[in-house]
């Protein structure tokens, strides 16, 4: 499977000529991430991970294009899309689905908590195969084994150790940065510096990707 990093939390990936898209929102470079694919998943309704005008236009372009995404993502494609609104279904979490021939498991249920005065959306994890990305809410994934771990270093909801202590509670062999967008390149090196020496020490190989960089996985 070939992984590729864009800006923010937007990961696409590929395998036997078939591709997934994560998140493609308004920080990312969604047209590029979207070019071909065959499924998308959204993991919740927040503008940095849900670009609707880009998926709007992903629907319009490529027929067979099916995106799975909370409900309240759903209702908004919905309106935006009436006409291929039969290829934007629901997720939630504890459902398993195959898509574009990957596996999907669906965990979480619940955004993080930014402030208590600001209402939770809902907030759809997803394992590809091996590969867990967990969206804005740090839920471990129970009953499964995670081979690629996709890891939120930075948001207006968490602190470097409670991304830390889910780094080691996941143990996936490997782990690479998403959700970076806020950080400047001194405060995104102090972050994953943390990352890297103690989820080290418990198997975890950490590594920084560049947006538009690519890993076999």
């Amino acid at each position: 499977m070939l992984l590729t990093k864009f800006t923010h939390a937007c990961i696409r990936l590929e395998q036997d000529g078939r591709v997934l898209v994560l998140d493609p929102g308004i920080f990312s470079e969604s047209a590029a991430a979207l070019e071909g694919a065959d499924a998308v998943l959204i993991t919740h309704e927040h503008a940095d991970h849900y670009d609707p005008a880009a998926l709007t236009q992903a629907l319009a372009d490529l027929s067979e294009l099916t995106i799975y995404a909370p409900a309240s993502v759903v209702r908004d494609l919905h309106s935006h899309a009436p006409e291929q609104s039969a290829r934007v279904v629901e997720a939630a979490p504890g459902d398993s689905f195959a898509v574009a021939g990957f596996a999907v498991q669906c965990f979480g249920g619940q955004h993080a908590v930014i402030h208590p005065t600001m209402a939770a959306v809902a907030n759809v994890g997803y394992l590809i195969d091996d590969v867990y990305h967990p969206g804005d809410a740090l839920i471990v994934p129970h009953g499964v084994s995670v081979g690629t771990l996709l890891v939120p270093v930075h948001a207006p909801w968490s602190k470097v150790s409670e991304v830390v202590d889910f780094v080691v509670s996941v143990r996936a062999p490997h782990a690479y940065q998403i959700h970076d967008g806020l950080l400047n390149e001194q405060g995104l090196a102090f972050t994953e510096s943390h990352i890297e020496r103690i989820g080290g020490l418990h198997g975890v190989k950490f590594r920084h990707l560049h947006p538009g960089t690519s890993v076999e996985i």
